[in-house]
């Protein structure tokens, strides 16, 4: 019993002591310059008097022994639209900050600010004074003013009159926003549409989505997560669903990001000079609905970028359909699936009439060994034209289709690459190189319907396959 309650004193003491020890522990000015986990802190894209997400700082003491930061301030102190929290204190302005000796010290930024406009520039700097001299870490966001649609349950979210968006600010959608039957939405160009997680829009019955962007002025629709990691993440929202005989009009626009791109039951879409990409299933998910898409970029979609289900009416004109991804390697990643039979909610599978399929002029490539896929039920009509156009295909047994000697593949190419200047996503040019075996390949009657690719180069001589001449 004696020996144990020596033990117990002495542990008791030593712990005494080392606690005596730390706090004799001096604290000295920096001799040599901090260092720091990075020099610039981009925070994603914020909206008025929306939170950031928190980034974090990390401050090294590189020298051998304890120091002590007289000053840690944001430069324009507290009328900055940032704060920091240092030390787990937060605040503008730290007096004599400890650091050990080969320690680090975390720095967590966030902004919340208040718009003065449709879009400016936040900036401000993370000052640290010493004697050692001042240093700094850049602080820079974009900040927008933006409209917030919010669904709950007292607010459904819709729009029930004729409506026109303007790109003044950036729309901000959490839950699904509708447009109701009949009503049309006109979204102007340079306008910036961004959705909650779980998020979407929901095209009524009979009601019309028009999407009016321009050359250079494009309508973006993606997720509200706006630093460039997110660029190239699928999932962070939904899909613009489209009900029974709703309309799109979509030209000059950029949609990614999201589960679904469009979500179509028999409805009908004009989709000209546009970028349909990074989407977790379908880019394009169309079930016995209408598809005429003319200089059509996609890339990047887990089971295709376009799924064609119980049939319907589909164009792709000057299109470039490819699927390669890092993220997606794992999943089907076609360029066109087509078929006859869909299985509905109940699991009841629906059949349909496929009226045409036609490729013109396009190239469908992917890193896959097949691109398109089709699956013709018996009986039902299936009507393919795949006309001056280069496909990535294995063989009739996985396409579906035989590709030599048959009526409906007109002069085209299989399993040449393309050659795309950069076909990943995070740095995404499906432009061709001078060597492509799709230059001077198209159709001069079919470039002479497109005469001008998606960034307004006359193409009606020697027409190049896909979007870009």
């Amino acid at each position: 019993m004696k020996f144990k309650l020596l033990l117990a004193f002495s542990f008791w003491m030593l712990l005494l002591a080392v606690s005596c020890n730390k706090d004799d522990i001096t604290f000295d000015e920096p001799t040599q310059p901090l260092s720091f986990s990075r020099d610039t802190v981009f925070c994603d894209t914020v909206y008025h008097q929306v939170r950031s997400e928190t980034y974090v700082v990390k401050v090294f003491n590189n020298e051998d022994k304890d120091v002590i930061i007289p000053r840690i301030n944001l430069e324009k102190g507290s009328a900055s639209l940032y704060r920091i929290n240092v030390d787990g204190k937060a605040g503008y302005d730290f007096n004599n900050v400890p650091l050990r000796k080969k320690d680090s010290l975390y720095i967590f930024v966030e902004i919340a600010p208040e718009a003065t406009g449709p879009e400016a520039i936040a900036e401000d700097k993370v000052l640290f004074t010493s004697s050692a001299g001042q240093q700094h870490v850049t602080l820079f966001s974009v900040v927008q003013d933006a409209e917030f649609f919010i669904k709950t349950p007292t607010n459904p979210n819709v729009i029930d009159v004729n409506t026109t968006w303007s790109n003044n600010k950036a729309k901000i959608i959490y839950g699904d926003l509708t447009i109701n039957p009949g009503i049309k939405l006109d979204i102007q160009a340079g306008t910036k549409v961004y959705f909650h997680s779980n998020s979407g829009m929901k095209v009524s019955d009979a009601a019309t989505l028009n999407i009016n962007g321009a050359l250079d002025n494009e309508v973006i629709l993606r997720g509200d997560r706006n630093d460039t990691y997110y660029d190239t993440i699928p999932k962070n929202w939904n899909s613009i669903r489209m009900e029974a005989n709703s309309i799109l009009n979509m030209n000059h626009a950029r949609l990614f990001g999201g589960t679904r791109g469009l979500d179509m039951k028999k409805a009908t879409a004009t989709i000209t000079n546009s970028f349909i990409h990074t989407f977790q299933e379908y880019g394009i998910y169309a079930v016995g609905s209408t598809v005429n898409a003319n200089n059509l970029v996609m890339n990047n979609c887990g089971e295709s970028c376009i799924g064609i289900f119980r049939g319907g009416y589909h164009t792709y004109t000057h299109s470039t359909i490819a699927n390669y991804s890092k993220v997606l390697g794992s999943f089907m990643r076609s360029g066109i699936f087509a078929s006859n039979e869909w299985k509905n909610e109940n699991g009841q599978t629906e059949q349909g009439a496929l009226q045409l399929l036609s490729i013109q002029n396009s190239i469908v490539y992917s890193d896959k060994d097949n691109a398109v896929f089709f699956e013709q039920t018996p009986g039902q009509q299936f009507e393919f034209l795949i006309q001056n156009s280069l496909l990535k295909y294995s063989g009739t047994s996985q396409a579906g289709f035989p590709f030599d000697n048959n009526v409906n593949v007109v002069q085209s190419i299989k399993n040449e690459d393309p050659q795309f200047v950069n076909y990943f996503i995070a740095k995404q040019n499906l432009r061709v190189k001078q060597t492509s075996p799709a230059r001077n390949k198209g159709n001069l009657s079919v470039a002479a319907t497109v005469p001008t690719d998606i960034v307004n180069i006359n193409r009606t001589v020697s027409p190049t396959l896909g979007a870009y001449q």
